[in-house]
């Protein structure tokens, strides 16, 4: 079975080691931090700052867990609806991670990157799932539709849309079955060509498996 549960600060970290471990060969991540030698630690750093800033006082990072275990095998990172209120400043913050991440040469390729893919969010109120991801040992195991259902549920008594890109033909349908449709391939990332996602609300009943 598995748990899910609300990360408190102190778990930031390790919930930030699982995505880095998870997103290490994801071609977005790959165009966004090019450091072959050393991704995964560079992406540990990047997950860091992006918890700490990220969501914001109304998101939420869900983890997963096996029952019994207290290790992370999974981590969702969600935005609010009017979660970016205040981001710059949380960013500013994190500026030292972000820096340890991508360096100073890559942080203004890191910045252009990251506007391309915001430019493709709705206009209307919604949640955004900004990052997720399951370790190695656990996939297969339902770890992110786990993730997914819990929040989704939340998400559907509020009566609000979800919007997320997907950097993979096989997430993509793992999307598909929670409701989610394609709305348009998203330019601009290199070697990669992430696809962004929008979950209607109420979604379609034939849309969920």
């Amino acid at each position: 079975m598995i748990v899910i549960t609300t990360a408190r600060p102190d778990e930031f970290a390790a919930a930030a080691d699982v995505l880095a471990e998870a997103f290490v060969d994801d071609p977005v991540a790959r165009g966004i931090v090019p450091f072959e030698a050393d991704r995964r630690r560079r992406l540990a750093h990047l997950f860091t700052a992006v918890l700490r800033s990220g969501p914001g006082p109304r998101g939420v990072i869900d983890l997963a867990r096996r029952e019994g275990d207290e290790r992370i095998v999974g981590v969702a990172a969600w935005e609010a609806p009017g979660s970016r209120r205040g981001a710059l400043g949380r960013e500013l913050a994190q500026l030292p991670l972000f820096l340890k991440a991508f360096g100073p040469a890559g942080l203004p390729r890191a910045m252009m990157m990251e506007h391309r893919l915001q430019r493709h969010r709705p206009t209307v109120p919604h949640w955004y799932l900004a990052d997720i991801g399951v370790s190695v040992s656990a996939r297969g195991l339902g770890v992110g539709s786990a993730l997914l259902r819990a929040r989704l549920d939340a998400v559907d008594q509020a009566g609000l849309p979800a919007y997320l890109e997907s950097s993979t033909p096989e997430n993509r349908r793992l999307y598909a079955r929670f409701g989610f449709g394609e709305l348009a391939s998203i330019a601009g990332i290199p070697g990669a060509s992430p696809v962004a996602m929008l979950r209607s609300s109420p979604p379609d009943p034939g849309g969920l498996g």
